[in-house]
């Protein structure tokens, strides 16, 4: 009976009891193993705080609340345009060609137009390049100018007066570009070179030559001259008029019909050949010369 009622009791009391706590090695594991996640998940944390908070505080330093003045004073600032870029502001003459005691050297640097030159230049080199027009403006303030060569250019068109204030200009060549009429030339010139262009007779007009009084040396040949143009000065001694167009000449083209005694003895050569004429048909138009004309006489 003892027996029994020992039993009894034993089974009552077992639901009560309790497992025992983890021992402290067990403790300290877990909490370790916890710590470690722990500090990398506050680790994590902290840095997106304080990256968010620095970026944050970025983002907030750099925002500018405009107020109306500042916002007319930005749009004015964009709405003002530009000033027009300069000639000058260009690279300088002196940097693109080669500048030598009043003398510019600009050969074949592929400029498509005059260069602003130093006032002093006293002789331009421009030849080979790809200028199609000369105007008054490109010698306005140079006066000094004395020699001009734009041989081997593309120059088809040369505005009215663009050497009208060139008065101590001596010598000017114009050969080998694309001229169909030729420009007023100025007074002083001693020589005047415009071969291999395109240039008609009806592209000089009648007085161009008569006025310069200097001129010395003339070249008009390799163009489309039908006639030998008219007036030409008692000064020149060199005039070439080969392989143009011309078919016929008159006695007064180089001596005077009326004056059998005049004789024009400071020409020295006049090239005539491979033109159509037959100089030999025309033997009083040479009368008044030393020596007669290089060309065809059959």
């Amino acid at each position: 009976m003892k027996t029994l009622q020992s039993t009894l009791l034993l089974l009552l009391f077992v639901p009560l009891i309790k497992p025992a706590p983890p021992t402290q090695q067990d403790s300290r594991i877990i909490y370790d193993y916890g710590t470690d996640n722990f500090e990398e998940s506050i680790f994590s944390q902290d840095y997106e705080d304080k990256y968010l908070d620095g970026k944050n505080i970025k983002e907030k330093e750099t925002v500018i609340i405009p107020n109306e003045k500042s916002l007319q004073l930005q749009k004015d600032e964009a709405i003002t345009p530009l000033p027009p870029k300069k000639e000058n502001d260009e690279m300088p003459t002196c940097l693109l060609c080669v500048c030598l005691s009043g003398s510019v050297y600009c050969e074949e640097v592929d400029i498509d137009a005059v260069p602003p030159l130093p006032k002093e230049s006293a002789y331009l080199y421009a030849r080979f390049n790809k200028i199609k027009k000369l105007t008054a403006k490109d010698f306005a303030d140079i006066p000094n100018l004395r020699r001009l060569d734009f041989t081997g250019n593309l120059i088809e068109d040369i505005e009215d007066g663009t050497f009208s204030k060139l008065s101590l200009l001596e010598e000017l060549s114009l050969a080998e570009n694309q001229l169909l009429k030729l420009p007023v030339l100025p007074p002083k010139l001693t020589l005047f070179n415009a071969k291999y262009n395109k240039i008609k007779s009806r592209g000089i007009k009648a007085n161009a030559f008569k006025k310069l009084n200097n001129l010395t040396f003339l070249y008009l040949d390799h163009n489309a001259l039908e006639s030998v143009p008219l007036n030409l000065p008692e000064s020149l001694r060199v005039i070439h008029l080969q392989f143009n167009n011309i078919a016929s000449i008159t006695d007064d083209t180089f001596c005077k019909a009326n004056d059998t005694s005049y004789i024009r003895d400071r020409i020295e050569e006049i090239r005539l050949e491979g033109n159509p004429i037959v100089l030999g048909k025309h033997p009083n138009s040479f009368i008044c010369l030393k020596r007669l004309p290089i060309g065809s006489y059959f």
